[in-house]
């Protein structure tokens, strides 16, 4: 008896001492972690964090908290600067087109997430569109940008709008009713936004009221042969179409609008460069 006590108490005093020498290690691995993205630039660290954020993510699937607050944080520290971007850019002049086309500036690009800036010029457009399964972290850098993003409405997916009797009698099926998440403008530079692939906005249009540069991180990116197309809509108002079993109180309609799928608009014109800003090494 005296024997197996003994057995018993020096194994539990080791095993005692393994966990914390384990969990001394790990917080010396987490320290060191911190302390070399501290020396990184800028655009190396928030390469280095979506590594890590999304190397355990998929289509539909969100990082866990801890891991978004840690790259909202690193977003959040980057500066338009720190990208070699200034309002004065070719990228940012309209010069003498009606439609001002969109520059997208890519930075990388794996499986797991893409990193790139889209740069858009006074009364730039990106049209309405979705980010099916992904989960979309962005930050404003620079410029005065009206965003207006939705969800889909939590309402049976089997109840289709018709035309109202004053239009044409049609059943109109690829229509569905979202509910607005944001309408408004913001001012750059501002806070990091996040959306996820059931909410938050998932859907988005960006007006560019005077020159703007958004930094975009998508988890995963768009990828037609898995089936992550990017969709655009058109929006109408609540009032154009009625359907049964959607009943709506009149102080909230305006929070709700018709989606409808659409071709990409022919107008809509996203130039594609390489990111030339300072560089940043894939390990």
């Amino acid at each position: 008896m005296g024997i197996g006590r003994n057995l018993s108490e020096r194994k539990g005093r080791e095993l005692r001492e393994l966990r914390e020498e384990t969990n001394t290690n790990t917080t010396k691995s987490r320290k060191n972690r911190r302390h070399r993205l501290r020396k990184m630039s800028p655009g190396q660290r928030l390469f280095q964090t979506c590594n890590q954020v999304f190397a355990s993510t998929g289509p539909g699937i969100v990082p866990s908290p801890q891991h978004i607050e840690m790259l909202l944080s690193v977003l959040g520290e980057i500066k338009q600067e720190d990208l070699d971007l200034r309002p004065d850019m070719p990228y940012f002049s309209t010069k003498t087109r009606r439609i001002p086309k969109i520059t997208y500036l890519h930075i990388y690009k794996c499986e797991q997430f893409s990193m790139g800036i889209f740069c858009l010029p006074p009364s730039g457009v990106i049209p309405l569109h979705n980010h099916p399964g992904m989960t979309v972290f962005s930050k404003l850098l620079f410029g005065t940008m009206h965003i207006k993003s939705y969800d889909w409405a939590d309402f049976p997916s089997h109840t289709y709008p018709m035309v109202k009797q004053s239009e044409i009698a049609t059943q109109t099926s690829d229509i569905r009713l979202a509910k607005v998440k944001v309408d408004a403008e913001f001012n750059g530079p501002c806070d990091p936004s996040i959306l996820y692939p059931a909410d938050g906005g998932n859907m988005h249009w960006f007006t560019a009221v005077t020159a703007c540069a958004v930094l975009d991180v998508l988890g995963p990116p768009y990828s037609d042969p898995d089936g992550r197309h990017c969709t655009y809509y058109q929006n109408f108002p609540f009032s154009n179409y009625s359907v049964d079993g959607i009943s709506i109180p009149e102080e909230e309609r305006k929070t709700y609008e018709w989606l409808q799928e659409m071709e990409k608009p022919e107008n809509h014109q996203v130039v594609g460069k390489m990111y030339e800003g300072p560089k940043i090494v894939e390990n």
